[in-house]
């Protein structure tokens, strides 16, 4: 490794070097649905975040939940910790909305972000000339693949690509061998879609909502049943599927490249990690941006360990995991759908996420006193053993507990147990770090919820 101006930079492997100058540490990237689920990315290892307010951002459910005061705290708030914010206007806009849109690049250019993702080519235009000083992402939706496409979408001006989620890492190399100076950035973990580079209209079609234009009613996360025609005799037989295989005809994996960070990062040629999940849960925010911190800073350190990184991984919903396509062609992928199901339980269920300034807990499922949970600290954080009438927290085998002795809201009112849902603050025995997350294991939250027998839920 060299060190230069505070930061550390990659000897890259001879194989890859070329015409390909060496890389600063690589970023990495997390959602930032909400001002809240944006400084827990902050705190749990993110380099940068993106989001957006409004239906311009291919989430409009996420963008709902910033306004343009709040994401304004949020772009200061990563700014003071010298992090970035990249604001998503990644939708295609109607003729009818090019006004609109104006409108909205310069509003956002007042705000100071540290790039805008974008998709439309005349977008790219349109941002160049009302914020030239502010950086062009290209949004995943361009569907950029090869070195022709990235130079034409340079040469308006573009810094960065978000390559589509089909690309390898081999023609992400011939891009980089090609224009050096273009910043490449890669998802490495959440949702993928059915539709290429998530270009779909399923959506459209069956609910009307436009999934190019951040409305996505998921129709491809639905179980179908599907029937054969004969249009010569008008009969419909309904076709019965082998039990067991489901009918989640189009539900893609999710994808999971924790793996292959090591891959990644030694290749030379990937400048940002990127983390899908604007409507995800804080604790997937969290665990899955302190996931892959570790794994790039282990990497850096000499001291890689894909199991560690998919332990904490595994901790989190999800539909399956495949390592989609960077490393592999598509045609050699077998494992990329999940058809028994849309959504599963993780290893562990979120208890409860503490407060930002953090003195309480906001409870996510039934806590009782007595209950002991796993405390997750944000990167860097650590704790003292302490023991007073609220609870006790201890260290065991590197990992913080509390063990709950009294639930007491702010308002003074006390509880033997608190279920999910209610909004109240709870006391907690010690200051926490901000936005620390309790969790059990799920087998002792289904036994909570009744959903299965005491003697455990794993067969």
């Amino acid at each position: 490794m060299v060190f230069e101006n505070s930061q550390i930079y990659v000897k890259i492997p001879k194989k890859f070097k070329r015409n390909i100058k060496m890389q600063p540490k690589i970023e990495l990237l997390s959602p930032a649905g909400n001002l809240e689920k944006l400084q827990i990315a902050l705190g749990y290892g993110a380099d940068a975040v993106y989001g957006g307010v409004s239906s311009f951002s291919l989430r409009i459910r996420s963008g709902k939940e910033f306004d343009m005061d709040s994401f304004k705290l949020g772009i200061d708030y990563a700014h003071s910790l010298d992090k970035k914010v990249y604001v998503t206007i990644n939708s295609f806009p109607f003729n009818s909305q090019i006004k609109l849109y104006e409108k909205h690049i310069a509003q956002m250019s007042e705000l100071s972000p540290d790039a805008l993702i974008v998709a439309s080519p005349g977008i790219v235009k349109m941002a160049r000339t009302i914020a030239p000083h502010i950086p062009i992402h290209l949004s995943t939706q361009a569907n950029v693949m090869n070195a022709l496409d990235a130079q034409v979408y340079y040469d308006m001006g573009v810094k960065r690509i978000i390559a589509a989620r089909e690309i390898s890492l081999k023609d992400c190399e011939a891009i980089k061998r090609a224009i050096p100076e273009l910043e490449i950035e890669v998802f490495v973990h959440g949702s993928m879609c059915f539709a290429y580079s998530g270009r779909c209209l399923i959506s459209a079609l069956q609910m009307g909502r436009v999934p190019n234009r951040g409305s996505c009613a998921n129709d491809c996360r639905f179980p179908y049943e599907v029937y054969a025609h004969n249009p010569e005799t008008n009969t419909t037989f309904r076709l019965d599927e082998q039990e067991g295989i489901g009918t989640y005809i189009m539900n893609a994996k999710d994808m999971n490249m924790a793996s292959h960070v090591d891959e990644l990062i030694s290749s030379g040629v990937i400048d940002s990690l990127k983390i899908e999940g604007r409507t995800k849960s804080p604790y997937y925010v969290g665990i899955v941006t302190k996931a892959y911190r570790q794994a790039i800073d282990d990497y850096y350190a000499g001291k890689f360990d894909a199991d560690k990184y998919q332990q904490e991984l595994n901790t989190t919903q999800n539909r399956g995991f495949t390592d989609a396509y960077l490393i592999s062609r598509p045609f050699e992928k077998h494992d990329t759908q999940s058809h028994d199901f849309t959504i599963q339980y993780g290893t562990h269920q979120v208890a409860a996420l503490v407060s930002g300034d953090g003195k309480t807990w906001r409870c996510k499922d039934k806590t009782c006193i007595g209950d002991k949970v796993e405390i997750v600290l944000p990167v860097g954080a650590v704790l003292e053993p302490i023991d007073n009438e609220y609870g006790t927290i201890t260290e065991e085998n590197g990992k913080y507990w509390l063990t709950i002795k009294k639930i007491v809201s702010t308002e003074g009112r006390e509880f033997e147990c608190i279920h999910s849902g209610d909004e109240r603050d709870i006391l907690l025995p010690i200051i926490l770090p901000r936005y620390a997350i309790l969790r059990r294991g799920i087998d002792e939250a289904l036994i909570k919820k009744g959903l299965c027998e005491s003697g455990g839920c794993g067969d």
